[in-house]
């Protein structure tokens, strides 16, 4: 099912922050969203999700238009954000926190097989279903958001800032498993700070600055610019390992 946005606006008040954004997801694909901080690109994932509500424009996922949708309408059609910060909730246990993940699902044998499969990219999860999720390390909250995210079967995840505040090693297993998730037909948006490991990582992506749609390419054309490497990607080295992706359409 195709993602798109079409001369998205977003506004916080009277400071408009998304300026006519257009943006294309196709099934299959990871795509990522690079910018400097206040660029809008956490802001384009709560519109997709319904957390925002646009000033105008589109926002069609499937033909379906999702704009004047509540969120947990939107979750139901196969849409979920993993958000930046991660936000687990602290006082209930990791299984909880996974069951309330799947609160638009209410296919029971879909959701075991679902949970077998998170419990399966992140066996940690399983061994600490019972540990309270504040106790996690920060790692283990992001493994945590993540497979929160993955409870409600979607078709699409959203993902802002999963390598925030880990350590290079983590964020590698980190970006190993979407890439897992990817290639069992999740499509992806990846949010993320560190250019390098996104691109190595996605097969296509957006650069915003400051609200504004100023490049759209190839994931490997966009690493090779000299613009994005000048102003993006100095000194990060993350994910350098990472294998290219797999074209969805192959």
């Amino acid at each position: 099912m195709r993602l798109e946005l079409s001369d998205l606006h977003v506004r916080y008040g009277n400071v408009e922050v998304l300026h006519g954004i257009d943006l294309r997801v196709e099934p299959g694909e990871i795509v990522t969203l690079l910018g400097a901080n206040g660029a809008g690109k956490s802001t384009t994932l709560m519109a997709i999700s319904g957390l925002v509500k646009p000033t105008s424009g589109t926002i069609t996922f499937g033909g379906e238009e999702l704009t004047r949708l509540k969120s947990n309408r939107i979750v139901s059609l196969g849409v979920a954000q993993v958000p930046e910060g991660r936000r687990v909730f602290g006082t209930l246990t990791v299984a909880e926190n996974l069951r309330l993940g799947g609160f638009t699902n209410f296919d029971e044998t879909q959701k075991k097989t679902t949970l077998d499969w998170i419990h399966h990219l992140f066996p940690v999860l399983a061994e600490r279903r019972e540990q309270l999720a504040g106790t996690l390390s920060g790692g283990e909250q992001q493994m945590l958001a993540i497979g929160r995210g993955l409870m409600a079967n979607p078709k699409i995840l959203l993902l802002d800032e999963p390598s925030l505040g880990l350590a290079p090693l983590l964020v590698k297993s980190i970006f190993r498993t979407i890439r897992e998730i990817n290639k069992s037909g999740v499509t992806v948006v990846l949010v993320e700070q560190n250019a390098r490991a996104a691109l190595k990582l996605a097969h296509r992506g957006y650069v915003l600055e400051v609200g504004k749609m100023v490049l759209e390419d190839k994931a490997a054309t966009l690493l090779a610019d000299p613009k994005v490497q000048n102003a993006y990607l100095g000194g990060t080295t993350t994910a350098e390992s990472l294998p290219p992706p797999v074209d969805p359409a192959s």
